[in-house]
């Protein structure tokens, strides 16, 4: 096989890892939300979009470095779910799954608007928080800002890891998402449980917010609206409602994304995700991970 074709395989695989990276981070945030109150947030999205600009605030504002930047975002953004949670949803909880939907979309627009009305509607240059370096490894080329994605992300990944499997509060959320009548009963506060879940899920969508501007240098109010429905794509491609599925489906979707624009076109890969989405819908719509559940009727 040609060598040229070959390297570029894994210049835009290596690409595609970085960018599936964040879209993983974004859907974490869906499926966990999903696995607990069978709601897709579609204000998600606009959460990731919300901690770009904290993450640009710290950082032009008070001068933060990356690291603390990223903190304050993922703060920020908590503590925006948890309100979100407790204004928008919480009161519709026992509402009808199409007018949650629709408060879902109704949040969406009005983090949008409320952000075009609040810092404008023209795209802002994220500053350089750390110098720009080029790593050489045989003939692929790896930039300092693809590796302090990929570490980003794995270390954001093993702690919500930790945080689920091995504490008490992660016990409590899985109980929920197993029963939460049952839950319930064993005294577990299940709106407490609900708003953990909604903080986590902002603060990982945050942290992507804020890795895409230090990659890109460039964000807006409306940053968060494609790349919101391409996690849920992922979501749903490695399972809605599996953690191990939202990594996997988003790794996989940034990985065809890259190769899509790579060897055919950048114009088709916004169609390749949705692609995805279509096929696994047809054909296992309970995702790479999850399981035919036959229901009784």
């Amino acid at each position: 096989m040609d060598s040229g074709f070959l390297q570029q395989f894994a210049q835009q695989m290596i690409n595609g890892i970085s960018l599936g990276s964040i879209y993983a981070l974004i859907a974490l945030g869906y499926t966990m939300i999903y696995g607990i109150l069978k709601l897709i947030n579609f204000a998600h999205g606009d959460i990731y979009m919300l901690g770009a600009y904290i993450g640009y605030v710290a950082t032009t504002r008070f001068g933060f470095s990356f690291i603390p930047a990223i903190i304050v975002a993922m703060i920020g953004a908590a503590l925006a779910g948890m309100v979100i949670e407790r204004v928008a949803y919480r009161p519709m909880r026992n509402a009808p799954r199409i007018a949650i939907l629709i408060t879902a979309i109704g949040v969406s627009f009005f983090l949008e608007n409320g952000m075009i009305l609040v810092a404008s509607p023209q795209p802002r240059t994220f500053p350089a928080v750390f110098s720009a370096s080029v790593f050489h490894i045989g003939s692929l080329v790896i930039n300092s800002q693809q590796v302090v994605i990929l570490v980003s992300a794995i270390v954001l990944m093993v702690a919500l890891t930790y945080i689920v499997n091995r504490t008490k509060a992660g016990k409590a959320m899985r109980a929920v998402s197993f029963d939460a009548d049952a839950a319930r009963l064993m005294g577990i506060n299940i709106d407490s449980v609900i708003s953990l879940t909604f903080a986590l899920g902002s603060a990982l969508a945050a942290a992507g917010g804020v890795l895409v501007g230090v990659y890109y240098n460039s964000i807006d109010p409306l940053m968060g609206m494609v790349p919101g429905i391409k996690a849920f794509v992922a979501a749903v491609l490695g399972g809605i409602g599996i953690i191990p599925g939202a990594m996997m489906g988003g790794i996989i979707l940034g990985v065809v994304e890259a190769l899509v624009s790579g060897f055919l076109s950048s114009t088709f890969r916004d169609a390749a995700a949705f692609a995805i989405l279509i096929i696994i819908l047809l054909y296992k719509p309970q995702g790479l991970l999850g399981e035919n559940v036959r229901e009784k009727v």
